[in-house]
């Protein structure tokens, strides 16, 4: 599929929408750009210095100030491409006044990394039941790629996933620029359960290092990690995949071991002490991994599957277990 005229939308003011605005403007195909974000005030500061003030502010941003707005039924009507970007746990309060009509006949794309947590959905499976938008017309956009190295123009890598080849293309094509490369993949249910997990691993990964378990460790929870995905994935999606692409393995390398990783920072605060709540605080940024658990830790007790590197976060996060007593647990039960 290519549409005549590219008007894509961005949703969502945070660090991830910033950089994928910056991808979209550094990418040299023909398109309009539109951006919704919540802030009045983030907006007029983007209007008046072209820069975000609360996240990635060190990026220059030019767009038309009358292509950003905090009314998002325009933005959408002005758009026939929209790219999600607000955290899952936010996703049906951001949609709450769209008239769900304006979706149809639209490429929808995912750009977020969590779950829908009102009803354990991924975000395509959400936007299929509650806005009836074709499985054709969604893509999902994945790893491995922090937003702070978009920023920087620092080589990135971002998988295009869609059942519709020619909508994962076309997404590709927009996304493409001199630092990104792009690959495609019609594993949109497997892409996005995976940038699911891969943050609650990555909360792991904090929590131990915060207890004071190195690098050696690290490695082993990592590895972990990676046969448990592939072990859901087989389940709530049975096709043939190679868990170590980029979109899988290397996404969850990135956010387990880098500094910018932000559900690492969380668990990393949760085992020094911190309470959940004071943890996002002092972030002022979402932890995804975080609503994740919950999610997974039901479905995986729906499906009968023993997850324990899952099972030690949500017992972490939600049960208020000892992160020192939980990393020692999995200690004693990885390999």
């Amino acid at each position: 599929m290519r549409l005549k005229e590219k008007k894509v939308a961005v949703i969502g003011g945070g660090s991830w929408a910033t950089a994928i605005v910056r991808m979209l403007l550094d990418n040299r195909e023909s398109k309009d750009l539109y951006w919704w974000m919540r802030s009045e005030e983030a907006r007029n500061s983007i209007i008046k210095d072209g820069r975000n003030p609360n996240y990635l502010s060190a990026v220059q941003i030019d767009i038309e100030p009358e292509n950003i707005s905090n009314d998002i039924n325009y933005i959408i009507e002005k758009s026939n491409i929209i790219i999600l970007c607000v955290p899952a746990a936010f996703l049906i309060e951001t949609l709450s006044s769209l008239n769900p009509e304006s979706l149809q006949g639209k490429i929808v794309v995912s750009a977020i990394k969590g779950i829908v947590p009102e009803t354990n959905q991924i975000i395509g499976e959400y936007l299929q039941v509650e806005y009836n938008i074709p499985v054709n017309d969604i893509a999902v956009i994945s790893g491995p790629c922090h937003a702070e190295e978009v920023s920087q123009r620092k080589l990135s890598y971002l998988t295009l996933g869609s059942q519709a080849t020619e909508v994962a293309e076309l997404i590709a094509s927009l996304l493409h620029t001199s630092y990104i490369k792009t690959t495609i993949s019609e594993d949109i249910y497997g892409i996005e359960y995976a940038a699911v997990l891969k943050n609650i691993y990555a909360i792991a990964s904090g929590i131990c290092h915060g207890v004071g378990f190195g690098d050696n460790f690290q490695a082993v929870l990592i590895s972990n990690a990676i046969r448990e995905m592939a072990s859901l994935l087989n389940v709530v999606h049975p096709i043939q995949r190679d868990i170590n692409e980029s979109a899988y393995l290397g996404d969850l390398l990135v956010t387990g071991y880098s500094q910018f990783s932000r559900n690492r920072t969380f668990g990393n605060m949760i085992a020094k002490g911190y309470t959940v709540r004071s943890a996002q605080l002092e972030m002022n940024m979402v932890a995804e991994g975080y609503y994740a658990s919950k999610c997974i830790h039901s479905i995986i007790k729906e499906l009968e599957l023993d997850l324990p590197i899952c099972r030690a976060v949500y017992a972490v996060l939600y049960e208020k277990h000892s992160p020192t007593v939980e990393a020692r647990l999995l200690a004693e039960l990885l390999s």
